[in-house]
């Protein structure tokens, strides 16, 4: 019986295949090993061959008008990418928002209008408004709420910062000064996804993941027993011995956690 390929209807927005070529690299696959070539990432290796896009995050084109010529499938992030062309010729990748179309027209500057794809500072756009690819130190390009669905809530403005509520529910100040994208990240609809089978993971460059309670004591310290056994352990262990699932990974020193005011909510685990 022959599998039926059907398209999710986030997909049929997409209006260009191959990428625009000079704004592509190729990326050299490490199948997870390092420099020393020893296994630094598990589950990594294989996959189809693909091309890097060279995303801008940050505004290197100021206050200059740009149209937008496709909106593009990226391989390397589950959210898709918009080609953009400024009146001066040159072209750009940016991460789509939701609601972006072809022909378009957007701009970046300290003060522009608070209209989807326009990028401005955090300082200038209004209360309540919903923003994604949000700096973290100004003019130093966005890395918050870039992931496909995702996007901040700017609460307020007040003594030089802006007040968001990010994805996670938690609550931050950061600087005026930084830049922050109007709108939400395309693709939302990518969490419910289902990759169907192992072929595909393969395909993404994912490899076979084998549980340690499978293992023996000597690979896993979940691992041995007479048959399905639990783990024997009050917390569930990394390979290595060391705690995992629950456990903080932050800093305690972070310089930014002076910046949080209110930390995320935990999720309750089914």
């Amino acid at each position: 019986m022959q599998r039926k390929k059907t398209k999710m209807k986030n997909f049929l927005v997409l209006t260009k295949k191959k990428p625009e070529k000079s704004l592509t690299v190729r990326i050299k696959r490490t199948g997870g090993r390092g420099s020393d070539g020893r296994i630094t990432t598990r589950h990594v290796g294989g996959g189809a061959r693909k091309l890097y896009r060279v995303v801008e995050f940050a505004q290197k084109v100021m206050d200059i008008p740009a149209e937008v010529m496709a909106i593009e499938y990226d391989p390397n992030r589950n959210a898709f990418i918009a080609l953009i062309q400024y009146e001066n010729g040159k072209k750009n990748y940016i991460i789509a928002p939701e609601e972006l179309k072809v022909g378009d027209k957007i701009i970046f500057g300290e003060k522009v209008e608070a209209k989807i794809g326009n990028r401005m500072k955090l300082k200038n756009i209004p209360e309540g408004t919903m923003v994604y690819n949000i700096e973290l130190q100004p003019n130093k390009g966005g890395v918050l709420a870039r992931a496909a669905g995702t996007g901040a809530i700017l609460q307020n403005y007040e003594g030089g910062y802006a007040k968001l509520k990010m994805p996670s529910s938690e609550i931050r100040r950061i600087s005026g000064e930084c830049f922050a994208s109007i709108g939400k990240v395309s693709n939302s609809e990518y969490r419910f996804i289902s990759w169907s089978k192992a072929g595909t993971s393969r395909k993404k460059g994912v490899r076979p993941t084998v549980r340690g309670s499978a293992m023996n004591p000597c690979d896993h310290p979940h691992g041995g027993g007479e048959g399905r056994t639990g783990i024997g352990l009050k917390h569930p262990k990394t390979p290595w011995g060391k705690p995992a699932l629950g456990v903080k990974t932050r800093k305690k020193n972070n310089k930014s956690s002076k910046l949080i005011v209110k930390r995320r909510v935990k999720k309750k685990r089914k």
